[in-house]
């Protein structure tokens, strides 16, 4: 999201089942809207919860119809439900994917894509070897957020954009 020439990469290890993740989503989405056409956001997987490629691939499924970001917010919203930690029932993913304009017959082939678990496999490799332990976990220009809040991802993205 955003584009490439964008003067600051902001790049977000996520896990779609973290609870964490869906808390801060609307802050992210606030950084791309008030830094429009000056922040590139990459998001890139840190599949740590165990429903998490199931997700993930059903993502990248609906990718491919573009319906990405519009996926990634339903699964966020939805997830009390089919991502409880006590109870996981990724099967309900289906019923919410309904209202959403796509071909799930399509997602449900497509899912099983083996690049998809490449993605996740060196996504968790590079995320390893940047320390990433946790999600959601940012870098800014290829520096980590120095600390973890929606005052210091701005101010490092900020900085950036001053230099």
């Amino acid at each position: 999201m955003g584009p490439d020439n964008a003067k600051v990469v902001l790049v977000e290890f996520l896990d779609p089942e973290c609870e964490s993740c869906r808390a801060f989503s609307p802050y992210v989405k606030e950084i791309m809207n008030k830094y429009e056409g000056k922040v590139k956001l990459v998001v890139r997987y840190a599949a740590f919860h165990k429903n998490s490629a199931y997700a993930i691939s059903i993502l990248e499924a609906a990718r491919k119809q573009g319906k990405y970001w519009e996926t990634l917010d339903l699964l966020f919203k939805s997830q009390p439900a089919w991502g409880n930690h006590h109870n996981p029932r990724p099967d309900l993913i289906w019923n919410y994917l309904t209202t959403l304009d796509l071909d799930i017959d399509k997602i449900k082939s497509d899912m099983h894509d083996p690049k998809f678990m490449e993605w996740i496999r060196q996504d968790a490799e590079d995320g390893k070897a940047l320390g990433v332990r946790g999600t959601p976990t940012f870098f800014i220009n290829g520096k980590p957020l120095e600390r973890f809040s929606y005052q210091q991802l701005e101010l490092q993205i900020r900085e950036e954009l001053n230099k």
